[in-house]
């Protein structure tokens, strides 16, 4: 396990090598939950996330011929800009697999950070499918692996974030009740929990999940790391499917608490950073503050610090983010509804199924038929969230057989 002695190695090795984020009051934020915001800005960072302090200190700390030889990553796209970077600095030969699904604009950034001294390779579905193949290629080709998480000069890079939170704060003044920080493999809350306990153990360390990809719940809950069957990957930078066995070690001994937070309740916090404080997030650089609506009790009158641990959002998401957005608020819905195939039947469904102020998103069939009804997919936004029982009690009277898409994974994957 790393020690704070190792983070503050690691910061030695930094200072002069990543920014030295903000740590920003934020007074909507603080006014909002009734207590005292930090954000942690590591959004801001050269490659928009916290991930280039430890890819940097890792392959820092490689002998001259394993750089010779080249390392290879696995990332689902943060880390791999850190790599890239890293690489293209110090002249190192990198080759990234990053999953098939990675945003595209992740795969373009890494490829503007690596430069002609990155190779890409995009397989598998998830990140722990490209990171195996990524291990094979390592050990065929006897080049050395940068792991994302499960490496402790890794995790001592990314203690460096709360490093300098703890610096910040004295410079400032200003001392913190807990640190919310993102947990997809564990590599940073392992270094900030190993920072902080040392230099402050009286600060809470709260990791927060994704609801899709709780790895680390999971660990906590069977004592060990486990692979779960499968992960919601919209929040990737924090959807793994297990996390490290180092990383579990730090994060049982030292974290006091771990949530999770609904992905819908992240895109709906992520468009609000946008729209009313000018913050680009990724998902999972959104999920500690989105972690606070869970906590408003808990937190009112404390001082809170998130970490916003990246900004790498590809803008064609948005759309995405905003559905998930609006079903989380309860005002999106989908049916599945047979419709009468009969001129009218439409005008009908608008004037004695709708209120007068929702509206209709999508309508398709879904299969036509020559008999008197076909089923319709039907998208519906209310506006009100209250208004949804009336709105299931009159589906019902319109088509006893209706299904509710809410819930019905399935289906919902299949027609919407």
């Amino acid at each position: 396990m790393i020690s704070a002695k190792d983070v503050v190695a690691a910061n030695n090795i930094l200072r002069d090598v990543v920014v030295r984020t903000p740590l920003d009051f934020d007074r909507y934020l603080s006014e909002k939950y009734g207590a005292t915001i930090y954000l942690k800005r590591e959004n801001m960072q050269k490659v928009r996330s916290f991930k280039i302090r430890g890819a940097y200190y890792a392959i820092s700390q490689l002998k001259d011929d394993e750089k010779i030889r080249g390392v290879v990553c696995a990332s689902a796209g943060n880390h791999a800009q850190g790599v890239a970077y890293t690489c293209n600095e110090m002249k190192i030969p990198a080759t990234i697999f990053m999953p098939v699904t990675t945003p595209h604009q992740k795969i373009t950034q890494v490829q503007f950070f690596g430069g002609s001294f990155v190779t890409i390779k995009l397989v598998g579905d998830t990140f722990d499918a490209s990171a195996q193949a990524a291990q094979d290629f390592t050990k065929s080709e006897g080049m050395t692996f940068i792991d994302p998480f499960n490496d402790t000069n890794v995790q001592a890079g990314q203690g460096t974030v709360a490093y300098e939170i703890y610096e910040q704060a004295q410079e400032e003044n200003v001392s913190f009740d807990s640190i919310i920080v993102p947990v997809g493999g564990g590599g940073l809350i392992a270094g900030v929990a190993t920072y902080i306990k040392d230099a402050a153990p009286e600060i809470n360390v709260i990791g927060v999940e994704a609801m899709g990809a709780r790895s680390m719940r999971a660990a906590f809950d069977k004592g060990h790391p486990v692979k779960l069957e499968k992960i919601d990957k919209f929040a990737d930078g924090i959807a793994v499917q297990r996390v490290g066995e180092k990383t579990y070690e730090v994060a049982r001994q030292k974290v006091d608490q771990l949530i999770g937070v609904d992905e819908g309740l992240i895109s709906e916090t992520l468009i609000d950073m946008y729209s009313r404080q000018g913050i680009i997030a990724e998902p999972a650089g959104a999920a500690s503050i989105a972690a606070l609506e869970g906590m408003k009790e808990e937190i009112k009158g404390k001082t809170i610090v998130c970490i916003v641990s990246g900004g790498n959002n590809d803008i064609n998401r948005m759309q995405e983010m905003e559905e998930r957005a609006l079903i989380y608020d309860g005002v999106k819905h989908y049916f599945v509804v047979n419709f009468p195939q009969r001129p009218g039947a439409l005008r009908q469904f608008v004037n004695d199924i709708l209120g007068p102020n929702d509206d209709i998103t999508r309508f398709e069939y879904i299969k036509r038929a020559n008999k008197g009804t076909g089923p319709v997919l039907i998208g519906i936004t209310l506006s009100d969230k209250n208004d949804y029982q009336g709105l299931i009690e009159r589906l019902g009277a319109f088509d006893p057989s209706y299904i509710n898409l809410h819930g019905n994974e399935s289906l919902y994957n299949m027609l919407v």
